[in-house]
């Protein structure tokens, strides 16, 4: 069974949720559990296989700049080291923290879902139900809402 915790960063990592209500879910959450979902989001981003490799869409799904502090963690050195950077962040960077993890693991996730589980599998994540959205939708920081399709 999955907590609602995870199941919503599951369901906005892959589409499933408008990453403007993932969004709003995090802004609604405490200091500790917003600490909490970022250290959830680094540990899902681990077991999905996360690399540098994917650093680079993710920033673009995440509609942050390269040059944002977790964006710059995230290119550098060993992803679970800088994973753990990345939520340990300051408050003030937690929300791009979280957009680029959850793109992160949209990226990493559906890699890994597509090379290891095509045929079918048993994680309960990958089975949450239809796609809400064709992909996570870029946040402009205009306006911080998604892009039209």
């Amino acid at each position: 069974m999955v907590d609602e915790t995870s199941l919503v960063l599951n369901m906005s990592a892959q589409g499933l949720r408008p990453i403007a209500d993932g969004i709003a879910w995090f802004e609604s959450l405490t200091s500790d559990q917003r600490h909490d979902a970022l250290s959830r989001l680094a540990m899902f981003c681990t077991q999905a296989g996360a690399t540098s490799e994917n650093a680079t869409e993710a920033i673009r799904r995440a509609g942050i700049r390269p040059t944002h502090t977790p964006a710059v963690l995230l290119q550098r050195g060993r992803m679970e080291v800088q994973l753990a950077k990345i939520v340990n962040l300051p408050e003030d960077e937690r929300l791009r923290s979280f957009r680029l993890l959850v793109a992160l693991l949209g990226v990493s996730d559906g890699r890994r879902r597509a090379r290891l589980c095509s045929d079918g599998c048993g994680h309960a994540w990958h089975h949450l139900g239809a796609p809400a959205e064709p992909s996570i939708r870029l946040i402009t920081r205009r306006d911080e809402q998604p892009d039209g399709p």
